[in-house]
């Protein structure tokens, strides 16, 4: 470690999972980071959107934290950070990685790329993160620049730009996408999410997670509109269907 130089960034963690079995191969430390811009109507977890709050932590504090139940994520697991939204707080992110790599522990990012840009000063230090990251999880809310705008407050081409980074730097990468009946389940859109995700040279999984409504309760709580009340999760013909034209198998 004393050899590892960090920026002594500070970051906001909203929460973690000690045993995260989804987010990344084998079992997980998961940090939930507190921020995010994207407004997306299916979000179950709004609380994390606000920039204020979440619990301050260092990286070493982190991995500390995390290290504690090492026994159970040390074969073929590690640590992932999702969020929110983590590159909002990439400083932090870089000295969390920095660490882990000193430790011999597998990094994951799960993110929306929402805050990716080739200006600087974030794509210099994107580069550095790049470096020290196994693992990219990419969740595409939607291909179509329109409908992503609708459906998140924000247009998704530097999220495209992202992960086709990605692939052209030979980094590892699972593609996600939110199947919500009416928004993301058009057969059209779908083609061009499979025609794009075939451009990508290094994607090893691709996942279709289907739209659930666990986080109304949380919008209740929070005095914030639900703005798809009354949409259902998706069926098992839709799943199906959207997993055949997207390539899934399993």
């Amino acid at each position: 470690m004393n050899d590892v130089k960090l920026t002594g960034a500070v970051g906001m963690v909203h929460s973690t999972e000690s045993f995260g079995g989804a987010d990344g191969p084998g079992l997980r430390y998961i940090f939930f980071m507190q921020g995010c811009k994207m407004r997306c109507k299916y979000c179950h977890n709004p609380e994390t959107w606000s920039m204020d709050g979440g619990t301050p932590m260092k990286a070493e504090e982190a991995i500390e934290k995390a290290l504690r139940y090492e026994t159970y994520w040390r074969n073929g697991g590690g640590i992932t950070v999702s969020g929110g939204e983590a590159l909002l707080q990439i400083d932090f992110l870089i000295d969390l990685f920095k660490v882990a790599k000193s430790k011999g522990i597998n990094t994951c990012l799960d993110t929306s790329g929402n805050p990716f840009t080739r200006e600087e000063p974030f794509f210099s230090k994107f580069n550095e993160l790049m470096g020290l990251t196994d693992l990219f999880i990419l969740d595409i809310k939607q291909i179509d620049l329109g409908k992503h705008k609708e459906l998140t407050g924000f247009t998704n081409e530097n999220i495209l730009d992202l992960a086709s980074y990605l692939s052209d730097n030979g980094k590892p990468m699972w593609i996600r996408h939110v199947l919500v009946p009416g928004i993301t389940t058009d057969e059209g859109d779908l083609t061009k999410l499979a025609e794009f995700i075939k451009t990508l040279k290094t994607v090893e999984r691709t996942e279709v997670l289907p739209y659930h409504t666990l986080g109304v309760a949380q919008y209740k709580k929070m005095g914030i509109p639900y703005a798809l009340d009354g949409v259902t999760p998706p069926s098992k013909e839709e799943i199906a269907k959207a997993k055949e034209i997207l390539g899934i198998t399993k």
